[in-house]
């Protein structure tokens, strides 16, 4: 009987063991041969919510405070279960696709795989490394914005630098639209992975969304023993292998061909190299980078056509920055003699790319470079802008946005790069002195974004620099730039008189007394774009002068003033038939109008039906008592 109940009990413990690790159930047979009575260990699942914000591409809020931060993800719910729009949530920069609309939107890259959905990112570091079971966000404000979620082996706590990141993904999806922007906690399914993780990344695409998407925490669920499933792992096919050996690269399969000596050969290509050599480059030109280096190692023809450096004269090699390595760039060295547009965005994080694989690099494919696009790259030092200035002579776009660890010092060097048409430097620590600097030698400038740029002392300085020098300019970000003044922003619109994009979203020292307003619209009659977002001050006569100089407005954002009525609005609406956003939330209040946070495509309120009758196009309205 003892040994019928013996084995009872080791066959129940043979199939615990599944869910355990094979030390553990290794251990409990151990026991039970040895007639000790045993426990098998069982893993407890541990809850926690994010202990810091380590990284991210950007957010609503100021470098200086809380509200809309990315930094609001650190800790427990301060919203959730409510809905709506809180200031103690993270907000991404933009949302929908109004942005991509704008001149000042770069052209897409070709070869973007149609899987790669993500436009933000971040980062949150947790306090214990576990395997993780699940994954949970609180969304409070128009949820489906999140497309993955990814998890790295490396502790950003270790003291010791890692010498292996690897990054894995948990789950994956496209961009969605929920029908309600009620809050709601997103639990995707998740896979298991062979490492335990304190270090989460969250990426984000809100181009269905009709408004700003908030998220107000996020939980990792997880064991600190390893799951037996997590001891199988697929191969990953990496774009770094790349061998062109001439060992591995033949002529095999495919039909036969008469030959000079009247015997049968092997053609190995099935009549592929019949096809004109400009026509099995249009065809391979549809292939993903990975893929056309996979098809490298195939046959020596189309090892020739998939190296060929016409195939890599725009190269965006951000959907691969969890891989990209030093090696990477080296074997992608020699096909791209001929680049043109390169985007490294997000990538060589976290020790990936180094000094002397990226100045490698640019020493042998910058020369014909036009367009840089290094945002989020925290790699980048000093001596590695000054490689830039060097080796890309005819740059005419370079995009740094949120290279925030960049140091002040480093920013001088752009202003080698006199050729510059575009330049992004949306939250980084550029000084006034650098920026000055830039201004004086790159007169070609079209776009330049400054937006959260906290260390420019003097916003006026700027403007009038801009005024002298940048007489051709489209467009310019001052997103939350705290110190620009009337007097700035008339020379500004003065000097530069082709401008057609003006964000001057929480600039909160101007004020609409001074006349500025009115003076803008006059001065910009081609003006497309204005972001005037939390300016208290705008009021009818503002709205009145853009309706009547401003006829090709596109973008309008005037959130959190109280002094716009319906009639100017419908005055602008008329005037303005290419107007398609209208940002005027929380403008007008209703103590009917239901209760704070209520969205829609139109008013909720008394002034509904009046602005209904004059346009069907995209206007956001908050309601707010």
């Amino acid at each position: 009987m003892l040994t019928l109940l013996s084995m009872f009990y080791y066959i129940c413990l043979r199939r615990r063991s599944r869910s355990g690790t094979r030390g553990e159930a290794l251990t409990s047979r151990r026991a039970v041969e040895s007639g000790q009575r045993a426990v098998l260990p069982v893993s407890v699942e541990v809850e926690q919510y994010a202990k810091e914000v380590l990284d991210f591409s950007s957010h609503y809020g100021s470098e200086n405070s809380m509200s809309y931060t990315m930094w609001n993800l650190a800790g427990v719910p301060n919203v959730y279960p409510s809905s709506g729009d809180f200031t103690q949530t993270a907000v991404c920069r933009a949302y929908g696709t109004w942005w991509e609309q704008c001149a000042s939107a770069p052209p897409p890259f070709r070869r973007t795989p149609k899987g790669f959905h993500s436009q933000d990112y971040i980062e949150l570091g947790f306090e214990e490394p576990v395997y993780p079971t699940a994954v949970e966000v609180f969304e409070t404000y128009y949820p489906g914005a999140i497309v993955q979620i990814l998890a790295c082996s490396h502790n950003p706590f270790s003291q010791n630098p890692p010498s292996d990141v690897r990054w894995e993904v948990l789950w994956s999806g496209e961009p969605t639209k929920v029908l309600t922007p009620q809050a709601r906690q997103f639990s995707p399914k998740i896979k298991h992975i062979s490492f335990p993780t304190n270090l989460l990344r969250l990426e984000v695409n809100s181009s269905l969304l009709d408004y700003y998407t908030e998220l107000d925490a996020v939980i990792l669920r997880g064991v600190k023993e390893r799951p037996m499933l997590a001891l199988y792992k697929m191969p990953i096919i990496d774009i770094s292998d790349l061998s062109d050996s001439e060992e591995e690269l033949s002529d095999v399969g495919g039909p036969y061909r008469q030959g000079g000596d009247g015997k049968q050969q092997r053609t190995g290509n099935g009549y592929f190299d019949k096809l004109p050599y400009e026509l099995i480059q249009l065809i391979l030109s549809h292939l993903t980078l990975p893929d056309l280096c996979r098809l490298a190692q195939s046959c020596k023809l189309l090892h020739q056509h998939c190296c060929d450096p016409l195939q890599y004269t725009q190269l965006s090699l951000q959907p691969y920055w969890a891989r990209l390595s030093d090696a990477s760039l080296g074997h992608l060295q020699s096909r791209c003699t001929l680049l043109q547009r390169l985007n490294l965005s997000w990538t060589g994080n976290r020790g990936a790319l180094t000094l002397t694989g990226f100045s490698s690099f640019m020493k042998a494919c910058g020369l014909s470079l036009v367009c840089l696009e290094m945002s989020c790259c925290h790699f980048l030092n000093e001596a590695c802008l000054e490689v830039i200035s060097q080796t890309c002579p005819g740059l005419q776009e370079l995009n740094l946005s949120s290279c925030d660890r960049l140091h002040p010092q480093a920013f001088t060097h752009i202003s080698k790069l006199t050729r510059l048409r575009r330049l992004v430097l949306y939250r980084t620590k550029i000084e006034q002195t650098a920026i000055l600097s830039i201004l004086t030698f790159c007169i070609e400038l079209r776009h330049l974004n400054l937006g959260s740029c906290v260390r420019i002392e003097d916003y006026d300085v700027v403007a009038s620099m801009l005024a002298a020098r940048c007489r051709s300019l489209c467009s310019v970000d001052l997103w939350r730039c705290r110190n620009l003044t009337d007097r700035g922003l008339a020379e500004l619109v003065s000097g530069c008189r082709m401008l057609e994009e003006l964000d001057l979203g929480w600039c909160p020292t101007l004020q609409s007394s001074t006349g500025c307003f009115q003076h803008l619209a006059r001065s910009l009659p081609r003006l497309r774009k204005l972001f005037l977002t939390a300016n208290r001050t705008v009021c009818d006569s503002d709205i009145e002068e853009l309706a009547a100089s401003c006829p090709s407005l596109q973008h309008l954002d005037i959130l959190g003033t109280r002094l716009v009525s319906a009639a100017s609005l419908k005055k602008l609406l008329q005037s303005c038939p290419r107007l398609v956003l209208l940002d005027v939330s929380f403008l007008l209040a209703d103590r009917h109008a239901g209760r704070p946070g209520a969205l829609g495509p139109f008013p909720q309120c008394g002034h509904q039906e009046e602005l209904h009758s004059v346009t069907q196009r995209h206007l956001i309205f908050h309601c707010r008592e």
